[in-house]
């Protein structure tokens, strides 16, 4: 297939210099269809094909800071190299600032054609660079789009899958007789489910690079609150959460910590069937930094001596608050108040 020519668009009222241009830019291997008036070259223009557009300055109606003006409206336009008096350096500052590409100083001779065809040169490179560096960057936001529907979907379908896991373990708890066996499972689902909300905040979310904690705490506890009480269990969870954005991995050990602890205070802070008030609070401490804080009124635990139940928890506890950078710390006083602080 043979390549076209690169089409010069010359706009000027001068029939004898237009004459003398298409000549000239015929010589370098260019096609140069020309037009008299703003009018006539727009018309031209609207038919497409045109590479390059040199423009006078004096016009019959107007001038060609007029026709720039109007050539802003068109998408894709063509680069304008603008001619103008050899003494119009403000009309050609003037072109420039109005979007013109290169300027070329109006002479009689060859000098003047040699600038025009070496301006038109650049002007049509400048051109085919900018054409590349938008379909470059097109592709990458294409990719970029591509990439963020695939890791939505990933997220969903992990998300379906874990509660599918959550699902099948609640109902081995129930269908389980043995309640150290029972507790175990009930532990494992809120673990699991923790880690399932977070996938579930980050395919509903336009950023699936981090998570909104407040929001994500907000629904977390909800759950397992509803969960915890169906054991028999009558205490309230309260959260108190500034609007926080923290990275996913972040976000994921945040929840299970949390799970971790709300899950503790349900069981051992108010013994004998008693309920209470669990309250959840995260608020910045300094510019990137926070503090989580579970506190409850109850009986009351220090961080030291044995812990209830298997330890685990604890343990668990203890591993995503060093990946967090963080150590959990045990405040005195009434009931049991943990508290760690960390970068987000």
């Amino acid at each position: 297939m043979a390549i076209l020519p690169a089409l010069v668009l010359y706009i000027d009222d001068d029939p004898g210099l237009a004459r003398l241009v298409q000549k000239a830019l015929g010589r370098r291997g260019y096609a140069v269809e020309t037009a008299s008036t703003s009018e006539e070259g727009l018309a031209r223009l609207a038919k497409g094909g045109v590479d390059v557009i040199a423009l006078d300055h004096f016009l019959p109606v107007g001038t060609g800071l007029d026709f720039l003006g109007r050539l802003r409206s068109h998408t894709a336009a063509p680069p304008v190299v603008y001619v103008t008096g050899s003494a119009e350096t403000a009309v050609a500052v003037a072109a420039l600032k109005a979007g013109a590409a290169d300027y070329v100083p109006k002479a009689v001779g060859e000098e003047f054609l040699e600038l025009l065809g070496s301006a038109i040169d650049q002007a049509i490179e400048k051109g085919r660079l900018e054409r590349a560096r938008d379909r470059a960057q097109q592709e990458v936001r294409e990719a970029k789009d591509r990439a963020e529907i695939l890791l939505h979907e990933v997220n969903h379908r992990v998300a379906n899958s874990l509660a599918l896991v959550v699902a099948m373990v609640r109902m081995q708890a129930n269908a389980t007789v043995d309640p150290a066996a029972k507790d175990a499972l009930e532990e494992t689902q809120s673990r699991i489910s923790a880690i399932a909300g977070v996938h579930r905040r980050l395919y509903t979310s336009d950023d699936v690079r981090s998570v909104e904690i407040s929001d994500y705490l907000a629904k977390m506890l909800d759950e397992l609150e509803t969960t915890l009480n169906a054991s028999g269990k009558a205490s309230t969870i309260k959260l108190t959460a500034e609007p926080v954005a923290v990275t996913t991995d972040k976000a994921v050990a945040i929840g299970v910590i949390v799970t971790e602890l709300v899950t503790n205070a349900f069981k051992y802070a108010y013994p004998d069937e008693s309920a209470g008030e669990i309250r959840v609070r995260l608020h910045r401490i300094a510019e990137g930094r926070v503090n989580l804080i579970v506190e409850d009124d109850g009986i009351g635990w220090s961080g030291s001596g044995p812990a209830e139940g298997t330890g685990v928890g604890s343990r668990i506890i203890a591993a995503l608050g060093r990946n967090l950078g963080a150590e959990i710390e045990y405040k005195g006083g009434v009931g049991c108040c943990a508290s760690l602080e960390f970068e987000i």
